[in-house]
């Protein structure tokens, strides 16, 4: 495949350049990661309710995802992100979307609709983890 043909992955992205797909990715997981966090801190008391979460708890989470979005952001930010930081993005969606599957299971006791919602995040997260991983090694090839 030459470099100027468009992989599955760059179509998607919209782009035939491996940096610009790369770039876009981070943006839309710290586009999504940041509006989450900013709701969990914004409305920690209604969502907690909703979801059946401790609202102290969304307050900590908010706080982590909207410094962490923040961070993805930054990296995006920049013409070519550097291997390392694009490699700790993905390895911490990955843990993200595994504790969030442990916590469902083995310690939180969410409504429906926080059962429903923690299952659709980590599988989200992780679909942002796979799409930045993609990326990546198309970057580098």
């Amino acid at each position: 495949m030459s470099a100027t043909q468009p992989t599955a992955l760059t179509a998607l992205a919209r782009t035939a350049e491996p940096h610009t797909a790369l770039r876009r990715f981070l943006a839309l997981d710290a586009v999504v990661t940041g509006v989450n966090g900013i709701a969990y801190l914004a409305a920690s008391g209604p969502l907690g309710r909703l979801l059946g979460v401790d609202s102290g708890l969304l307050l900590v989470l908010g706080l982590v995802l909207a410094v962490y979005g923040a961070g993805v952001g930054l990296l995006a930010s920049r013409p070519h992100p550097a291997t390392l930081p694009v490699r700790l993005v993905v390895e911490g969606n990955i843990v993200w979307s595994v504790l969030s599957l442990v916590a469902l299971t083995v310690w939180l006791s969410p409504t429906t609709v926080g059962g429903v919602w923690t299952v659709l995040q980590a599988l989200t997260v992780a679909g942002f983890a796979g799409l930045q991983h993609y990326a990546l090694k198309a970057r580098q090839s």
